[in-house]
């Protein structure tokens, strides 16, 4: 007898059992936190943000090359509302994510004055982590799309 309530113990004890219980499905376990996919509302928001924070003050707020510190640079910053107009219409997003990025760089493009921000935002806010920093990237250029429309 006593053989038979330990095993029903044990057996109880690891299918999570108890009187009066509803059986209940497994929970699958929670994924580990996303980043907002690309061109999400979040990701553009959390874009627009970073734009405003570290690529206004040469791009200026409207992305148009304005910035307060456009007299201090060695090269005039670009207007980033003609990115597709000077590529046929077409947005190249990669491309883009490459430039602002800047940890390979492309040649004629970034110029010495523009921050490696790939770098940059690898930092102890982020946990020094990659994904955190090319997600950033990747907010701003999804924020850069959305100028496009200003150039029209």
């Amino acid at each position: 007898m006593r053989r038979a309530s330990v095993a029903f113990i044990l057996v109880v004890a690891s299918v999570g059992w108890a009187p009066n219980a509803v059986a209940q499905e497994p929970k699958a376990p929670k994924p580990p936190a996303a980043v907002a996919p690309a061109e999400s509302p979040v990701a553009v928001v959390s874009g627009a943000y970073a734009f405003r924070t570290y690529c206004a003050s040469c791009h200026g707020v409207d992305g148009r090359g304005e910035g307060p510190l456009t007299d201090s640079l060695r090269f005039h910053p670009p207007d980033l509302t003609l990115i597709a107009k000077r590529h046929g219409g077409e947005f190249p997003t990669e491309k883009v994510v490459r430039i602002v990025d800047g940890r390979s760089p492309m040649k004629g493009h970034g110029g010495p004055d523009m921050p490696i921000w790939g770098d940059a935002f690898r930092n102890a806010e982020t946990g020094y982590d990659d994904a955190a920093a090319r997600a950033k990237v990747r907010g701003v250029v999804d924020y850069l799309k959305t100028l496009q429309a200003l150039a029209k």
